[in-house]
């Protein structure tokens, strides 16, 4: 029997991803043990321990440390995250604008979180809320104790909220005005209310505008798994297309709903209709645009040292392929 290279991938529960899990989709050559952990966990054992050969990894950690030069890995074009996040703004009773932050506290969970980077960018670019114009605080938001998983020198006024508090505490309370989160956070609805009221309006137009569906979390693989073996970055690159693949073809699967949505086909219909039909694409190409965007805010908000490229981030075997 031909022997397959073992391999580890810590990666949420996930759709797009579940084919792997469950072995539907094997990536050539390759004996991949699944573990399906929330991405905190994943994130935080990954970067202090480098305990997976692949992991999936927050878009800005990983371009921090590629920017300053540190090379712990290197990243698939295969994005296991995507989301708008107009949804991901929200403030204590009384805001109703984006004007009225200017001047304000607002709270982060950690600074460098890549939704975070991107409710900045919005909000500068395309709402005229200068980064800049906030206090920021930092710290767990439903337990105390939160801190940055790597260091953080930013141009902003930063610093962290007090040990046993927590930002959904204080958001409630109205000690600070807002909340930038991934997290819907515990208090919402009790004196805490999201920015933009009707978010799926606001991220559509955003997206009319912009043609940005931003990305989250990219795939990496510990650069000595990848040195000693670079063929494994385009076998996991085919896997994890193939794995998505079956996801988009469950999503217009009418004969019995996968998922617990009742118009959940025809939400998807809308979808195509607006995103188009590779919406959740992954590789360079597509996604050129979105990857600038994300680079120029992550530079100009502090967190990385230079402006990077979209191409710097990715194993060269996973940027092109062969045709027959």
């Amino acid at each position: 029997m031909m022997r397959r290279l073992p391999l580890t991938l810590a990666c949420g529960d996930y759709d797009r991803t579940r084919a792997l899990l469950e072995g539907d989709v094997r990536p050539d050559g390759i004996d991949l043990t699944y573990l399906r952990l929330p991405v905190e966990e994943t994130f935080f054992r990954m970067l202090r321990h480098r305990e997976f050969d692949v992991a999936e990894m927050s878009l800005s950690t990983y371009a921090a440390s590629l920017a300053r030069g540190d090379r712990p890995f290197v990243a698939l074009p295969v994005f296991t995250s995507r989301m708008f996040r107009h949804s991901s703004v929200y403030v204590r009773e009384g805001i109703t604008s984006v004007e009225e932050l200017k001047g304000g506290v607002v709270g982060v969970p950690e600074f460098q979180l890549t939704a975070c980077v991107w409710v900045r960018g919005i909000l500068e670019e395309h709402h005229g809320l200068p980064a800049s114009s906030v206090r920021y605080v930092t710290g767990g938001q439903e337990s105390p104790g939160r801190i940055e998983k790597g260091a953080v020198s930013v141009p902003y006024d930063v610093s962290a909220i007090p040990s046993d508090r927590t930002l959904s505490q204080m958001l409630g309370a109205g000690e600070i005005d807002a909340l930038y989160t991934p997290r819907v956070p515990s208090t919402f609805g009790a004196g805490v209310t999201r920015l933009f009221p009707d978010v799926v309006r606001a991220e559509r137009a955003y997206f009319e505008a912009t043609r940005i569906f931003p990305i989250m979390h990219v795939v990496v693989l510990r650069r000595e798994v990848y040195e000693a073996n670079r063929w494994v970055a385009q076998a996991l690159h085919k896997a994890f297309v193939a794995a998505r693949d079956l996801a988009y073809a469950g999503l217009s699967d009418s004969s019995a709903l996968r998922f617990l949505s009742p118009w959940l086909v025809q939400h998807a219909e809308a979808d195509r209709a607006l995103l188009g039909d590779d919406f959740w694409s992954y590789g360079l190409d597509a996604n050129r645009h979105v990857l600038e965007a994300f680079l120029r805010y992550h530079h100009a908000q502090g967190l990385s040292p230079r402006l990077l490229t979209p191409e710097e981030l990715f194993a060269p075997e996973t940027l092109e392929s062969f045709v027959i």
